[in-house]
């Protein structure tokens, strides 16, 4: 990745005018070993750069040059200098490409631009993990990523409920969802495509085998239709619910916030202030569990085996939580 960290170098300078190696190397993240051996990286490739030495020196371009960035509009310039580096890209490897792209966009704008980029980074940040949960530990990912890359077969132990399966892959792409990792493969043992959860991979082992992608492979494509076909295969039943407003306030969180907009089918809106929705959900027991945590601010009104089933868990939990003999 150096020469994308030169070319970050090159536009810093652009931008700051001027700096010491101690200022450069804190920005871009490096030794001021590194630092220098960059700076002298960028004079062997004829980028002219002046050093002054002295207490207020530094190093800086020779007045009268500079670096262009042409082919992009003002509002696409401003839309890649507010986010920053997401770590989603840092994770991939990506980071010192986009802090590249960064410092170049930065170098290029006009100042009242380059204000209007900071205004709308103040404002916006992109938070891609739900409520309650982290990012998923993905220790293999760098493996992983290399092999996207690189259209090398994968040798991985992945860990299926108790046990660890060993799969020969050929990695097409990597998505990031809800904070989780997951490696689309094709499997040369049968042609088949699927997912694998990355942090489920306990040991991955990069072959010198390489494979050829297939030209017709679409990964945004594909993982929608493979999701679209996951959701209408794990939600199985419908369940038609009477709830109060804070109940249904309530559903991200009981029902997970990822698969709450696919699974309110119907919602309709009722005289007393209450709530008529018609919801998929997966399993009877499932729903019988997560419909327990909305007490009695929720009311089945189908399927009848549900709303039994919910009447005798309440029924159960009042008679657990009577008052205690006071004799």
């Amino acid at each position: 990745m150096r020469a994308e960290r030169l070319v970050a170098l090159l536009f810093t300078l652009q931008r700051k005018r001027g700096a010491t190696a101690a200022e450069l190397a804190g920005e871009l993240g490096v030794s001021e070993r590194t630092m220098h051996r960059d700076l002298a990286a960028l004079r062997d490739a004829g980028v002219p750069l002046w050093t002054e030495q002295g207490r207020n020196g530094g190093v800086r371009l020779v007045d009268g040059w500079r670096a262009r960035l042409d082919g992009l509009t003002s509002r696409e310039a401003v839309a890649i200098f507010a986010f920053g580096v997401p770590e989603a890209l840092g994770a991939l490897g990506l980071g010192t490409a986009v802090s590249a792209a960064h410092a170049k966009v930065s170098a290029s704008l006009p100042k009242e631009l380059r204000e209007q980029a900071e205004h709308v980074a103040g404002r916006f940040h992109l938070d891609a993990p739900g409520w309650f949960r982290g990012e998923d530990s993905a220790g293999s990912l760098a493996t992983v990523t290399r092999a996207v890359w690189e259209s090398r077969r994968l040798r991985v132990s992945y860990r299926r409920r108790d046990k660890l399966a060993e799969r020969l892959l050929e990695p097409l792409g990597l998505v990031l969802k809800a904070g989780v990792w997951y490696l689309v493969a094709r499997v040369p043992e049968d042609d088949a495509l699927r997912t694998y959860r990355v942090g489920r991979i306990s040991e991955a082992e990069l072959l010198d085998e390489r494979f050829q992608r297939p030209p017709e492979f679409d990964l945004a494509g594909w993982w929608r239709e493979s999701s679209a076909a996951f959701e209408r295969f794990t939600m199985r039943i419908e369940v038609t619910l009477r709830l109060s407003g804070r109940a249904f306030r309530q559903l991200p969180r009981v029902l997970g916030p990822e698969s709450m907009p696919s699974s309110l089918l119907e919602r309709r809106d009722l005289a007393d202030g209450w709530i008529e929705a018609r919801l998929a959900m997966e399993t009877e027991d499932i729903a019988v569990g997560q419909l327990t945590a909305l007490g009695g601010e929720v009311e089945v009104l189908s399927p009848a085996s549900v709303r039994a089933r919910l009447a005798a868990v309440g029924a159960e939990m009042a008679a657990r939580n009577a008052p205690l003999d006071q004799a």
